[in-house]
């Protein structure tokens, strides 16, 4: 490849820019993937700007679940940012490139918002559980210093670990090249083109993944069956109607974005290949963070009465 950068392997050389591989080399296809990405994020933007703005403004909705869907929707916003505009440009110019800076802090904010993102759906799984198992305590348990709580840990704690993750790498040296094979600055890619071994820095990554995935993961699913005993124990079959409509929206996002990980992270390596990683990382980094406010939007009507409440109002 003419445009990739062969480092001197005994100095170690650092890079000043790196060449990102994108997700396609055809021509013909930069074109039509530049307008669909351009949608998706248009959609994306609009779509959870709005859920801030009706969450932030709507009387009905200034309860837990929504002020926890506000949260969901800053780091959807969040992450698909950080990924979309430049995936955008991308598709149109000449050469795909990112300074070496503007790696690390892409890296950096894209670990913060899609590890938060992980312990905002387990806090939202718990008050699922403390809505339909505790509901003569629910406003008791979920008081505003808890619901901070939920959301300023993970958010502190996903700052840590991406720092930490982040500053492990661009603190090592890079001599094999500075082409990076995925659109965007993620943990694994730069690994294969540092010059010192990396069995530490996986061993970071592979420790707080899983971390993160396991005990998000654990919340969801213990929550998410003492809802099932919960509502399997109620005689009114229009309760049990009720209980399952208020946490099936979350389920429904809960499924897509876990399954989408699980995929990625759990398959052999025997079988995994860049085209596949991209797909799933395009998935989960784009089309989710699109689809959230639309679920949310569609299966709730609490959301579809506040937003004809407001359409109202102001038309």
């Amino acid at each position: 490849m003419e445009e990739m950068i062969k480092l001197n392997k005994t100095t170690g050389s650092q890079v000043a820019e790196f060449i990102l591989m994108g997700l396609t080399k055809r021509p013909e296809l930069q074109g039509p993937l530049f307008v669909v990405f351009l949608f998706n994020y248009m959609a994306t933007a609009l779509g959870n700007l709005g859920l801030i703005i009706l969450t932030s403004v709507d009387s009905h909705l200034q309860t837990p679940m929504y002020f926890f869907l506000r949260h969901l929707a800053y780091v959807d916003l969040g992450y698909s940012t950080v990924i979309g505009p430049k995936m955008l440009a991308s598709f149109i110019v000449e050469k795909n490139t990112i300074s070496f800076n503007g790696c690390a802090t892409q890296l950096v904010f894209f670990g913060i918002f899609i590890t938060s993102e992980l312990f905002i759906l387990s806090a939202m799984a718990y008050d699922r559980y403390v809505a339909i198992c505790k509901p003569l305590y629910y406003m008791v348990i979920m008081s505003d210093r808890v619901c901070w709580a939920l959301v300023t840990i993970p958010y502190l704690y996903s700052t840590i670990v991406s720092l930490l993750i982040t500053t492990k790498i661009f603190n090592s040296s890079f001599c094999e090249s500075n082409v990076i094979r995925h659109f965007y600055c993620d943990s694994l890619p730069p690994l294969y083109i540092l010059c010192s071994g990396t069995s530490e820095i996986e061993l970071i990554i592979m420790i707080f993944s899983a971390i993160n995935l396991v005990s998000s993961l654990s919340v969801v699913l213990v929550s998410y069956m003492l809802i099932l005993v919960a509502i399997l124990r109620m005689n009114s079959v229009e309760g049990r109607h009720k209980a399952f409509s208020t946490c099936g929206s979350h389920l429904t996002v809960v499924v897509v974005f876990y399954g989408t990980l699980l995929f990625m992270y759990l398959q052999p390596q025997s079988s995994r290949s860049f085209d596949t990683d991209k797909m799933a990382s395009v998935f989960y980094t784009l089309v989710i963070p699109m689809l959230n406010p639309l679920i949310y939007s569609l299966r709730n009507k609490e959301v579809k009465g506040a937003l004809k409440r407001v359409y109202k109002k102001f038309m």
